[in-house]
């Protein structure tokens, strides 16, 4: 699914039916409000959103859909802080760049990155991905 676009209750139970995610009310709610914003979000941002107009969702059930989308391959956890864990919808390989005066998270092409001269493997391991979060900090 693309960011950035507005998606249907239908569209949202469809992807998470193809992922094997039995779609309920809260599920549905937080997986539309991540593909429909295009920023990476805490747990603690989508509660807020989710709950915005009236309780939607337990933080509990914000954390555990979120655990479930990201290991179901919905979306993605970024660990760019060591406070917080960022969900990112965007599941294709990419990159980051991580703020550290705002807390923002922006993605990098990953053509715009090459990573050269990784160590061999410890044997019996297979590479899954090299994610690489360029920090930054504003000049004063």
């Amino acid at each position: 699914m693309l960011r950035d676009q507005t998606y249907t209750d239908a569209d949202i139970v469809d992807l998470l039916r193809r992922h094997g995610i039995s779609p309920t009310n809260q599920r549905v709610s937080i997986a539309r409000m991540l593909f429909s914003h295009g920023a990476h979000y805490s747990a603690e941002d989508i509660f807020r959103i989710v709950n915005k107009d009236g309780p939607q969702a337990s933080k509990a059930t914000v954390y555990n859909t979120l655990g479930l989308l990201a290991s179901k391959g919905v979306i993605r956890e970024v660990i760019a802080d060591p406070e917080r864990v960022f969900y990112d919808p965007n599941t294709a390989p990419h990159h980051h760049f991580f703020d550290e005066d705002t807390g923002e998270l922006t993605d990098i092409d990953a053509q715009d990155v090459h990573v050269t001269g990784l160590p061999p493997l410890p044997k019996g391991a297979n590479l899954q991905g090299v994610d690489v979060i360029v920090r930054l900090r504003q000049t004063k």
